[in-house]
């Protein structure tokens, strides 16, 4: 049956008809679709793992008990994943094990752009990458038969214009192979360096038979063309940007297996044309390659190494006509990102700001309490370096910082990575005040479950991590639990902690106020008699508050009646529905 599907969607089709049997993953945009498609299939055991290395783990786990494996995540994910990802290449599998990686070109929702082929240069293992969603379910399957075959792991490598673009598939019924049966290995398997030494040239005759196959593989191919001036070497979504640009008019190889790459293949289609273009984004990884076997090239010297590529953007680096489109008759304003009304981190963060704190952050939609007019965060660098850092901070200065610094940090990403940081901070003592940003839901990207929520992927109840408990039990005396919404008890907590003399942990507890069992206030409203136009209530930036006509007015339809502003208002005009009908 034909259908259009998501990109992600169509790795989580391919991951079902493949007869993948355990999937385990962490969410990172623009990969988290995969596993929540691949969940609603009941034949796959589907779980959100703490971080990206203990997904990786399990999927190795069940490949080695004889069940087609998975795990899911974002391109710096993979670096969570890097330890056991190198180690895996050298033990090899038992049954199918694939790895799906989403870069980010563009950085719509990354704080880098790495270019994932390097890992699979760097461990020694092969990777596929997908052109678009019928070729992300396709390639699945022949990355577990690959798998198999060369008895190794198998990236797949998304982009976010693949995994979130939708084109149409071709589904087909799900095909289950027989389970094959775990036998002891130890030389395999067990890799102390006298094991490990005999398995490393095993990996490169391993990789010397995969560039053999990537020679005769469909999965590189040469699509003709009239014009031989021109020839492209490209894959994934810059192959749709070349066709779009050119159609036919240029032959195009287009490389579905971009490591190991297929050197006669590519020496032979140079050949057959007067230039070779490469057209890749973020890094000349094709490019280096091709010039490092003394192969002519132009690519990075007509496009950029940062960001996305476009059809018009390969054309008029070529010097062709690009289409453009109609143009708006009105200018769009700007819509910067912001905190949702009612967001249970917006009273903390002000709470912080109003202190003069230095506020070192961590990965999730808390990292817009760096910008104005909130303006707290100083500082965030990958998922619980806050924790880490804020000992490194406070060891460094001493007196100078303890008083005044404070680490946040989410609850997901506390259980991805912060536990071990918090573990330095209770086991070498800094006297570090971190804040837990507990909203009951991995937030930023969509609202997934995690071990501290009481819930699976499925929503069915599954075992919680009690943050309070779990902090003592790490060495930290002093743990307190607070309401973000109440700004008086937050200003208290903040001051207390910051003025103890040993390490502390605020918890702000709150639920997301996008998730759908929340039940919210009703809005307020202002009252203009009152309001003298202070702009106190600007103050939070909550975008249910404006001004106009030198009052502020309140969106009833955002407004969630939190009652922060209420609480900044120094004249009471900010007023909910039931309080006025009482007066």
């Amino acid at each position: 049956m034909k259908e259009l599907m998501l990109g992600n969607a169509a790795v989580a089709r391919g991951l079902y008809e493949a007869g993948c049997c355990v999937a385990s993953s962490y969410p990172g945009t623009p990969s988290t679709e995969i596993t929540e498609e691949a969940a609603k299939y009941d034949e796959i055991y589907c779980e959100w793992a703490p971080n990206e290395k203990v997904a990786m783990e399990v999927a190795f786990g069940a490949s080695l008990a004889g069940k087609r494996s998975f795990c899911g995540m974002k391109h710096v994910g993979l670096n969570v994943a890097a330890d056991p990802l190198f180690t895996v290449s050298y033990t090899g599998v038992n049954a199918g094990m694939v790895i799906a990686v989403a870069d980010d070109p563009g950085m719509h929702s990354s704080q880098n752009e790495q270019d994932s082929r390097h890992y699979a240069q760097a461990a020694k293992l092969p990777m596929l990458e997908p052109s678009d969603s019928a070729e992300a379910l396709a390639f699945v399957k022949r990355a577990y038969e690959l798998s198999e075959q060369f008895d190794t792991p198998v990236l797949l490598k998304m982009c976010t214009r693949i995994a979130h673009s939708q084109s149409v598939v071709e589904t087909s019924d799900r095909v289950t192979p027989a389970a094959r049966p775990y036998q002891k290995n130890i030389a395999k398997y067990v890799m102390m360096p006298g094991n490990a030494i005999r398995r490393h040239p095993v990996v490169e005759e391993r990789t010397r038979r995969l560039a053999a196959f990537a020679e005769e593989t469909d999965l590189n191919r040469v699509d003709p063309g009239e014009d031989h001036s021109r020839g492209f070497l490209t894959s994934s979504t810059c192959y749709q940007y070349v066709k779009e640009a050119f159609g036919d008019r240029y032959p195009v190889l287009k490389l579905g297996m971009v490591w190991p790459l297929p050197e006669r293949k590519i020496r032979d289609f140079a050949a057959s044309v007067e230039q070779l273009v490469v057209v890749e984004e973020l890094d000349p990884f094709l490019e280096d390659w091709c010039r490092a076997r003394g192969l002519s090239v132009t690519g990075k010297d007509l496009f950029p190494l940062e960001g996305e590529l476009s059809q018009n953007a390969v054309a008029r680096a070529l010097g062709e006509a690009v289409t453009e489109g109609p143009a708006l008759d009105e200018n769009v304003p700007a819509r910067p990102p912001v905190m949702c009304a009612g967001c249970p981190h917006r009273g903390l963060f002000y709470t912080l700001n109003l202190n003069k704190c230095t506020v070192l952050g961590d990965i999730g939609c808390y990292t817009l309490g760096a910008v104005a007019p909130l303006s707290s965060i100083e500082m965030t660098l990958c998922m619980g370096a806050s924790v880490s850092s804020i000992h490194g901070f406070n060891k460094a200065l001493g007196g100078e910082s303890e008083g005044r610094t404070v680490a946040v940090i989410g609850d997901s990403t506390f259980m991805h990575s912060g536990m071990t940081g918090l573990a330095n901070i209770a086991y070498n003592q800094s006297n570090s005040t971190v804040i837990i940003l507990d909203n009951s839901i991995t937030g930023m990207t969509g609202h997934q479950q995690n071990p501290t929520t009481g819930y699976n992927i499925k929503g069915d109840p599954a075992g919680k991590i009690d943050l309070e408990s779990l902090c003592r039990a790490m060495g930290i005396q002093r743990v307190r639990v607070v309401d973000p919404y109440d700004l008086a008890a937050c200003d208290a907590a903040v001051k207390e902690e910051l003025a103890a003399p040993e390490p502390s942990v605020i918890i702000s507890r709150r639920p997301c106020a996008l998730l759908k069992y929340v039940k919210h206030q009703p809005p307020l409203h202002t009252d203009e008699d009152a309001c003298i136009g202070c702009r106190s209530c600007m103050r939070i930036g909550c975008p249910a508050i404006s001004m106009k006509n030198g009052k502020a007015r309140v969106d009833a339809t955002l407004c969630v009646g939190c009652g922060i502003c209420q609480q900044l208002c120094p004249v009471g005009a900010l007023k909910a529905p039931e309080k006025e009908a009482q007066a």
